[in-house]
């Protein structure tokens, strides 16, 4: 039966007071200070810790002839047990515990490079059982090896062992509830798009932008291509640069509606399938993601409208780590991107990806 916090609090555990060498094997009720003059001042042993044999020195040099401790009902079981079994149920593939538990928390911790994928529905669940909590980090945010991703604890001391044994099974079941997807490295074909830049009017200047943060995700651009505003030219170079090997390509500009824009029309003569333009996401309404169709099977596409040369994030920031980790996109994926979806220019500089921005799918 859930309980209320006013329940909780008074139905907690009742502690006794013990002598000293009656206390080995129960739980400290309260934190025991020790105080090094001239040098520190700080717990020696915490709320939580479970009296050992090895302690009763160092506790008696402490003054300590009586211990307030707590006794484990049979039902019950103390925190660090709970931390532990949670955190090995709630790691998936590429998820770790960060070590042992400390007052009774873990955090859990990337093992790899990636891109954290979380089931929010059952992170819900699992929250919603009595006693227990799990907090994290946004899903689909890359992360590297050795990032904290989140972490869990039992809420009392002591919990109730079915409890946790609710909580653990939430958490455990289909191989973990937090896992990091790696994101293999692939050649990106990119083509370059506009009348102003092929004829030499204007220096590009999103080649080295795409490029960059390709790069920053692990893989690497296999070529690039200046193409005018020229559905034939467009359509060609994404043919040349799927022959050559291309594992996805990415097209910028000419995806909006004035009548030279012609890259998402040139995109679907060379071969696209499943094309969906158009996101809930400011800057990049105009984006495009879908696949192309080439001589080694099926390849993503993204198509980048302008607002990439301007701004620091963009729609493409949000879906190209989830592209490169092998996701697909449905148009329902797509509407999802709405919450958070809106950038909110921050006037003290971009903080992105430590803010809300694309973080509410």
């Amino acid at each position: 039966m859930d309980q209320g916090c006013g329940d909780q609090c008074a139905g907690g555990p009742a502690g006794r007071m013990v002598e000293l060498k009656d206390a080995v094997g129960l739980v400290l009720a309260h934190d025991i200070t020790e105080i090094v003059p001239g040098r520190s001042k700080g717990p020696a042993y915490r709320k939580g810790h479970v009296v050992g044999p090895e302690d009763l020195d160092h506790l008696a040099r402490l003054g300590k002839n009586h211990l307030y401790v707590l006794e484990m009902a049979e039902n019950q079981m103390h925190e660090n047990q709970a931390a532990e079994l949670m955190a090995e149920a709630l790691c998936g593939p590429g998820v770790v515990p960060a070590g042992p538990p400390s007052e009774g928390k873990i955090n859990l911790m990337a093992a790899c490079d990636g891109l954290l994928a979380i089931d929010v529905d059952r992170l819900v669940e699992f929250n919603l059982v009595p006693e227990v909590m799990c907090a994290t980090i946004h899903r689909h945010s890359p992360v590297k090896a050795g990032h904290l991703v989140g972490g869990t604890r039992a809420i009392p001391l002591l919990p109730e062992r079915q409890n946790i044994q609710r909580a653990v099974q939430v958490a455990e079941r289909d191989g973990g509830l937090l896992r990091v997807l790696t994101m293999p490295a692939r050649r990106v074909g990119l083509v370059v798009t506009g009348n102003e830049v092929a004829s030499g009017l204007i220096q590009d200047r999103f080649a080295p932008i795409v490029t960059e943060k390709v790069r920053d995700l692990g893989s690497s651009i296999l070529d690039t291509r200046v193409c005018p505003d020229d559905r034939f030219t467009v359509a060609t170079a994404i043919k040349d640069l799927l022959a050559a090997g291309a594992e996805l390509i990415i097209t910028t500009a000419g995806m909006s509606v004035d009548p030279d824009d012609v890259t998402r029309m040139a995109i679907a003569d060379a071969g696209g399938q499943d094309l969906l333009y158009g996101t809930p996401v400011l800057p990049g309404a105009m984006f495009l993601v879908g696949k192309l169709a080439g001589p080694h099977g099926l390849v993503p596409v993204l198509g980048v409208p302008a607002c990439a040369l301007f701004h620091q994030a963009t729609v493409l920031d949000v879906v190209l780590p989830r592209v490169l980790a092998g996701q697909e996109f449905t148009r329902r994926d797509i509407a999802e991107l709405a919450h958070g979806g809106f950038c909110q220019n921050c006037p003290t500089g971009c903080r992105f990806p430590v803010c809300g921005f694309g973080r509410g799918s």
